[in-house]
């Protein structure tokens, strides 16, 4: 008597196979299809991101560091003190961006919500980790809104912070796949003070935005233009010829809460309030005609 196989799974609950470098095209596609399908369900129509430093901590945790520090090294060696202590300072001095992020993010949620629309609009997005995007996500969760966190695999952790709307929160393998939903639904950008990956987030929107391969405004707000104007000198690329004057247009440098929000509130009224509000069949039409 023959012995019969045991049933083969399906291929799309073939982990081997999903996990597989054949299975490659699937993950990415999953990486698209699951999202649209959350932010159609959650009824997210558009995004304003925050962008800016994991590193930096509000003003009271940089307090208590600097303190403790003090406290800690009275018996340490003068060179390694100076040096740790100078590390914590500089953290307290960047405290004030952590504070300025919730700010703005808490007055945008606060006026977007009043928007009469079916869909949220404008909803705080943020790279869903510490620092600068936490304020963010804070500041929008003390409004009442919506918040969004778009988190991603890094071979050091980096978990969710907890002001993350939780049907929002995303985990990413692809950095490419999450930059495609950072410029999807975004209509604001805010770039607060960062290190590699945030010049690398600015700098992706601002090359759609120069290559016209964005079908809607995006407001550019370069945000602590003491910060900014230490580390990169752009009118460089223009007295080089490197860029033309008008691309610094793309962008604004504002250094108060106020400021950019009055800019964001206007340009983002002027920009996308404007018309007739879209209807309920077409949520997320810009996407079919972006190529981020």
């Amino acid at each position: 008597m023959t012995d019969h196989l045991k049933s083969a799974p399906v291929a799309y609950q073939n982990e081997p196979f999903l996990d597989s470098p054949d299975g490659r095209i699937l993950r990415i596609l999953a990486e698209y299809q699951e999202p649209l399908a959350r932010f159609r369900r959650e009824q997210i129509q558009d995004t304003v991101v925050f962008f800016g430093s994991a590193r930096f901590h509000g003003r009271e945790h940089a307090t208590d560091n600097l303190l403790a520090l003090q406290q800690t090294y009275a018996n340490t060696p003068a060179a390694q003190m100076e040096k740790d202590l100078k590390r914590a300072q500089a953290s307290l001095d960047m405290a004030r961006y952590y504070e300025d992020a919730r700010k703005l993010a808490h007055m945008l949620t606060k006026w977007s919500i009043q928007i009469p629309a079916r869909r949220h609009r404008f909803v705080v997005t943020t790279g869903g980790g510490p620092g600068i995007m936490e304020a963010a996500n804070l500041g929008a969760h003390e409004a009442g809104g919506k918040t969004i966190g778009l988190n991603i695999e890094l071979p050091f952790e980096q978990c969710p912070n907890q002001y993350i709307t939780p049907s929002l929160n995303f985990q990413f393998h692809y950095f490419f796949m999450r930059k495609f939903w950072f410029a999807y639904l975004a209509k604001g950008l805010v770039i607060f003070p960062g290190g590699f990956g945030t010049m690398d987030e600015l700098f992706e929107i601002l090359t759609l935005a120069q290559t016209d391969k964005l079908a809607k405004k995006i407001l550019v707000v370069i945000y602590g233009s003491e910060y900014w104007n230490r580390i990169m000198n752009f009118q460089a690329f223009v007295d080089a010829g490197a860029v033309s004057p008008a691309d610094l247009d793309q962008f604004k440098f504002l250094d108060s809460p106020e400021e950019a929000f009055e800019f964001l509130k206007e340009g983002l009224t002027k920009y996308h309030l404007g018309g007739a509000q879209p209807k309920q069949a077409e949520v997320l039409p810009e996407i079919a005609k972006t190529n981020p």
